[in-house]
């Protein structure tokens, strides 16, 4: 089999999207509707998000939903185009973080997939390299960003995880941009190390920890897909917002809007 076919054959066709958190820090955008959907000049971040996963072929999207999710069911439904759509609550919403969520879909999820979060707007063709298993999205740290940081080899492997820091530093960091797509075996082993959060009550802390610790002993590994030449921004707070805006500038009103049939 030549490698374009293998290619191919390992291309991602499931996607699985974040979507639980309250969404405080955009209050008082987010008071009687969920992050994801806040606009950004006109379009939610969620229909953004979806239409580039239908752009790139995926078949499958699993949402976790928490807070507002009768939102979030009410705008997509269960079909969208060729994308079929699923979704899992978390009841725990309010008293969770995104480790409790990622965990939610252990018994959902049983095949590769890309992992997303539901605050980022981005470039369709950001995404043409993260469809394939093992990869992790970056973009090298700036001034302006905040955050973990990760150690990129000269092959382009990740090599280890930093918490956000104001320190100096030697060596070139990347910061993560919260997309990640998993092979099956790295899912199954992750899904491990989150029983083992989970059962002693870690529910409150980031995936990036488990992800930091298991990169760390090299039982999963990514490659890194550099972010940097194309615009994407990640929506926290009022003055994110602002930001984006100025990278995705207002579509003209013949845009068709998102596609939803009911299954």
């Amino acid at each position: 089999m030549d490698s374009d076919s293998n290619c191919v054959d390992n291309r991602i066709s499931t996607a699985l999207l974040l979507a639980a958190g309250i969404g405080s820090r955009l209050f008082p955008l987010t008071k009687s509707s969920p992050k994801c959907l806040t606009l950004v000049n006109q379009i939610s971040i969620l229909e953004r998000l979806v239409e580039n996963i239908k752009k790139q072929g995926f078949k499958r999207l699993v949402i976790v939903t928490g807070y507002k999710k009768e939102c979030i069911m009410d705008f997509l439904g269960r079909k969208s185009g060729n994308l079929n759509i699923e979704y899992i609550h978390s009841p725990l919403f309010r008293t969770t973080n995104n480790i409790y969520s990622l965990w939610l879909a252990r018994n959902i999820v049983n095949e590769p997939f890309v992992l997303f979060e539901s605050d980022l707007v981005l470039n369709t063709s950001l995404l043409n390299e993260m469809v394939f298993p093992d990869r992790m999205a970056t973009a090298t740290m700036q001034p302006w960003l905040n955050g973990t940081t990760v150690s990129v080899n000269k092959t382009n492997r990740v090599t280890g995880f930093q918490k956000g820091t104001t320190d100096s530093y030697a060596d070139i960091r990347h910061k993560t941009v919260n997309i990640y797509s998993f092979s099956l075996a790295s899912w199954r082993a992750i899904v491990n190390r989150l029983d083992q959060y989970i059962s002693r009550g870690d529910v409150n802390c980031y995936y990036e920890t488990v992800f930091a610790e298991m990169v760390a002993d090299k039982s999963i590994s990514f490659d890194s897909v550099s972010f940097d030449h194309k615009p994407w921004y990640e929506i926290d707070t009022i003055y994110d917002l602002a930001e984006a805006e100025k990278l995705f500038p207002v579509i003209m009103s013949n845009q068709p809007k998102l596609e939803k049939a009911f299954a």
